[in-house]
């Protein structure tokens, strides 16, 4: 049976999907349903489906966001978005994070079976893929254009993984630009990106070839260096400096600025 996640802050929807699709037809059953896109994530950690059902204008999320998050860390789910939120340029970039289907809401039964239809298809096709490598027959012509084809959408996948993961780091890396001078954990950078603390420590370190607090500290100390070249700024005193872009110890930040830059603040400050 394969697994089914259902995420909709709308109870009505999430309760007419459960009784409106023919679940056990589609060899499916609904492990988890959620009705905000935290609890939603919480249900996908616990459930692992190969199914989901999302909506992505949910109050406590943003959508895409929560569909990179969701194609990173779990590549091999299915995502089928409910959505009533009509932007051409929001559908095309939900199906470059690796979307299935986009359906707008209010959605018609037939979109819905026709997108279980495609779901379930390809999940069937990976079984008969892991049962075919298991074998030892020979490769005749025909299984060989059946991994051509395989092959092709393995590419695809790939690629729409590497969107998301490329968007989420993005994101994080903006999030560090924005927000360097207060204080926030990889956790709650993580929490930010909908993704565990474990993947966007290992995307981070992939992409940029840096841990989090290399790129925090090189975010904090970037502002330091410019408030320290502002003329203007030359009343505010290097524990000020370090205050305002994010240390409350200012040892910490003199330490800080001297192995990143190789002088000291003050030696910064009057060259």
């Amino acid at each position: 049976m394969y697994k089914v996640v259902l995420i909709d802050d709308e109870e009505i929807i999430v309760e007419g999907l459960k009784k409106m699709i023919d679940w056990t037809g589609y060899n499916c059953e609904v492990c988890a349903s959620a009705y905000d896109a935290a609890s939603g994530r919480q249900a996908i950690i616990e459930c692992a489906p190969h199914i989901v059902f999302t909506d992505i204008r949910m109050p406590d999320q943003s959508g895409l966001s929560m569909l990179a998050g969701l194609r990173s860390e779990c590549p091999e789910m299915l995502v089928t978005v409910l959505t009533g939120y009509r932007d051409f340029n929001y559908a095309q970039e939900a199906i470059r994070l690796g979307v299935h289907r986009l359906l707008l809401k209010p959605s018609r039964m037939d979109e819905i079976n026709e997108a279980m239809s495609s779901m379930t298809a390809i999940l069937d096709g990976r079984a008969s893929v892991n049962l075919s490598k298991s074998s030892q027959d020979p490769i005749d012509d025909e299984r060989n254009e059946d991994t051509i084809t395989d092959a092709s959408a393995i590419d695809s996948s790939i690629e729409k993984t590497n969107n998301a993961n490329s968007y989420i780091v993005r994101r994080a890396l903006n999030y560090i630009e924005e927000n360097y001078s207060s204080h926030f954990s990889l956790q709650e950078l993580a929490d930010h990106c909908y993704v565990s603390q474990w993947h966007l420590s290992k995307l981070l370190n992939k992409h940029t070839g840096k841990k989090f607090y290399d790129l925090l500290n090189a975010a904090r100390i970037d502002a330091a260096r410019k408030l320290l070249r502002d003329k203007s700024k030359d009343y505010l005193s290097i524990a000020e400096i370090g205050e305002m872009t994010g240390y409350t110890d200012t040892g910490h930040f003199s330490r800080t600025f001297k192995r990143l830059e190789g002088m000291s603040a003050n030696e910064y400050r009057n060259s």
